[in-house]
This record gives C-alpha cells, sequence and structure tokens, in this order.
C-alpha cells in the first residue's frame, strides 16, 4: 500500500511537466466544460475542494477566481508549481486519504483521475469523509472507474503510475450508501477504454459520520 503511494508520488513528481504544462496544455481537455455543470449552481466565494490537484492547471484557477478553493496533491512538485500558478488558491501536501477537514465544510467536491490512484480498500473510507465534508445538498463531482482494474504501468508519460479503481455499478453503490445520490453518469473514453465522470449530491437528511 505504501509502495503503490510512492509509485504515484514519485511519478507526478517526475512527469508533472509533461502531464500538463505552465500554459495548461497537456492530457485530458473537457474539465472546464465538466466545472461548467456545477459552478453556476454554488454561491460566490463557496468553500470548494480538489482531491489530487495537480499543478492547478486548469481546475484550481477557474475554480480559485469564484471560490474559496483548497487543493489537495501527493506530489510536492505538483503543489509547488500550483502554488505559483494559482497564486488565489490553497494548496496542501498530503495524501488524500489522511488529509482532515471539517464536517460539512464544502459546498463541492471534486476529484479528476485521482482518487483511482489510491488503493481500492481505501477509496470506500474516503468516500465516506468527502460526505462528510459536504455540506448537506453540496456537489461531489469526480471520473472513476469504469471497469475494476488494479496495476502498474511501468512507462506512463516516462515514469511508472499506479491504479486501482473498482467497476462503475460498484462505486455508484458506494455513493448511494453513504447519503449521495447520483444526477447523473457519463462514459469518458480513452484508448481502449475509459472512465465514468458522475456528478453526486449529498442528500440533506443524510448524516454521515
Amino acid at each position: 500500500m505504501k509502495e503503490s503511494k510512492e509509485v504515484v508520488r514519485n511519478g507526478y513528481d517526475q512527469i508533472s511537466y509533461r502531464y500538463r504544462d505552465d500554459a495548461g496544455q497537456g492530457l485530458m481537455s473537457d474539465y472546464e466544460e465538466w466545472l461548467d455543470e456545477v459552478v453556476p449552481l454554488l454561491e460566490t466565494d463557496s468553500d470548494v475542494l480538489e482531491l489530487g490537484c495537480g499543478c492547478g492547471l486548469p481546475v484550481a484557477k477557474i475554480l480559485a477566481e469564484r471560490f474559496t478553493y483548497i487543493g489537495v496533491d501527493i506530489s510536492q512538485v505538483q503543489i509547488k508549481r500550483a502554488r505559483q500558478l494559482v497564486p488565489n488558491g490553497q494548496f496542501i501536501c498530503s495524501d488524500m486519504s489522511t488529509v482532515r477537514f471539517e464536517s460539512q465544510q464544502f459546498a463541492a467536491i471534486f476529484s479528476f483521475y485521482a482518487i483511482i490512484h489510491l488503493p481500492l480498500e481505501e477509496q470506500p473510507t474516503l468516500i465516506d469523509r468527502i460526505g462528510n465534508w459536504l455540506k448537506p445538498g453540496g456537489y461531489f463531482m469526480a471520473t472513476v472507474g469504469y471497469n475494476a482494474w488494479t496495476g502498474v504501468e511501468e512507462d506512463w508519460l516516462g515514469a511508472p503510475m499506479y491504479w486501482s479503481h473498482a467497476d462503475e455499478d460498484t462505486y455508484i453503490l458506494w455513493l448511494k450508501e453513504r447519503g449521495l445520490e447520483l444526477l447523473w453518469k457519463r462514459f469518458i473514453p480513452e484508448g481502449s477504454g475509459g472512465h465514468t465522470l458522475l456528478l453526486t449530491r449529498r442528500d440533506n437528511s443524510s448524516i454521515v459520520s
């Protein structure tokens, strides 16, 4: 478990600029379109959280312009760049499975292609915490697995990288069990496979411990 996280941390330290440069060019370009579905639902200056914020582009930059933004990432290189590229955001270098926030602190939480770097056995507990961190009626948008798979790609953009994800139905069940109502889901193709993008909302009546 510890070894897998070191693979992720060291991998992003090495490939940070290849993954996304300082102009925001790199892998995956639909983040702005995805954010457009949530941003209008939030009040200006709301507290929002991103798990796996990378170098801050483009998500942190967009969100920090309108909201009180906190980003978390395990890579020191990514966090250092994010602090330079998005000076109006707050950034924490931490393992997302151990970071702590107040109950009902956030109006929205985002995590794109990041939770699936966490060992699978730790993901349900993280979803527990996400449900607890959200205000009643708060939104959680994330990309998760479509098919189940765990493994290491030895050369991903020039460094080893670890992933671990359940299938789509398992994620939806985990979210539902934790008081997060599925509003919609979409298949996001990538190469010969893909991921699931989903938007959930915390049930106003739910109490997540």
